[in-house]
């Protein structure tokens, strides 16, 4: 149990997939204008991003490789992928419909989001165990949600100065990025 807390853990701070793998950059920078679509985004991808990790690795393990058809690991996760958003889109529509138009607002973004394909490659590359996929899923969305939650607040902190010409928009943003990647590195010495 330890390890699997210590992957967490890791998932969240060290390995980042935003600052330090450079997944899902698109939500980061397209996406997280206001705290509260930051909060919004990172409630969905959160969602969409563990029941992904779970359900890849379940198709992976249970029915690509006794099939021997490891090969169609991408276009099956990216399927499944899609089949998790189609789901969670009805559930949210079920339960509440407000949470619905939450959800399918930031749509786009959640599918184009690389680090949920990412996410699937690697804990296979790692030989991750299911529990070990499902905390590292885990991880790996609550470290997204706290970056882009993060880069939002510093992206209204910003629009509140007087940047100079040549670092309005993209340039500022991704000084930021940069600054935040160099700050979470920090992390590294914890584990």
């Amino acid at each position: 149990m330890g390890d699997v807390l210590l992957l967490l853990f890791s998932a969240v701070l060290v390995n980042n997939f935003v600052l330090a793998e450079s997944l899902g950059l698109c939500p980061l920078m397209s996406g997280t204008k206001k705290i509260e679509s930051a909060i919004s985004m990172a409630l969905s991808t959160t969602i969409v991003l563990t029941l992904a990790t779970v359900f890849n690795h379940l198709t992976y393990h249970y029915i690509l490789i006794p099939l021997d058809l490891a090969y169609l690991r991408t276009t099956s996760f990216m399927l499944v992928i899609l089949a998790v958003l189609v789901f969670v889109d009805v559930v949210a529509r079920m339960i509440y419909q407000h949470l619905s138009q939450l959800f399918s607002a930031y749509l786009p973004l959640i599918i184009t989001n690389s680090s949920i394909l990412g996410l699937a490659l690697i804990n296979i590359e790692r030989g991750h165990t299911f529990f070990a996929s499902l905390f590292y899923g885990l991880g790996a969305s609550l470290g997204f949600s706290l970056v882009v939650v993060l880069f939002a607040a510093l992206r209204e902190r910003v629009a509140a100065t007087n940047v100079p010409k040549p670092f309005r928009g993209a340039a500022i943003n991704m000084i930021m990025a940069g600054l935040a990647s160099l700050a979470f590195s920090g992390f590294t010495g914890l584990i």
